[in-house]
C-alpha cells in the first residue's frame, strides 16, 4: 500500500484519546446510517424527522461531528432505536 509521509507524520501525533473519539464518531454514524437503511429513509427523511437542515444532519453523518449526549438521545428517540449502546444498561424497550 503507498503511503503519503506527511499523512504518516500527522497519524503518529493524534493522541489515544482523539483516535478513540474518531473511531467512536464513525461508528455512531455509521450505527445511524445503517437504522436508516433499515427503515428506508434518506438523509433528506432523516433531516425532516429531526427537524434540521440537511446539511447539519450532513454533518452528523460525517463521522467528525462531536454529537452530544442530548443530540444522540433525540436521534434515538426519533429513529426508535438504540445508538449508542452502554454495557450493562438496559433501555426501555421501546428504544432497543
Amino acid at each position: 500500500m503507498k503511503t503519503n509521509k506527511i499523512m504518516d507524520d500527522i497519524r503518529s501525533t493524534i493522541s489515544p484519546e482523539m483516535k478513540l473519539q474518531m473511531e467512536l464518531s464513525v461508528a455512531i454514524a455509521n450505527r445511524i446510517y445503517e437504522i436508516l437503511e433499515a427503515r428506508g429513509l434518506s438523509q433528506k427523511d432523516f433531516a425532516k424527522l429531526m427537524g434540521k437542515t440537511e446539511t447539519e444532519v450532513s454533518r452528523w453523518l460525517s463521522g467528525t461531528h462531536n454529537m452530544t449526549l442530548s443530540t444522540l438521545c433525540k436521534i434515538a428517540a426519533a429513529l426508535d432505536a438504540e445508538v449508542v449502546k452502554v454495557a450493562d444498561y438496559e433501555l426501555e424497550p421501546s428504544i432497543a
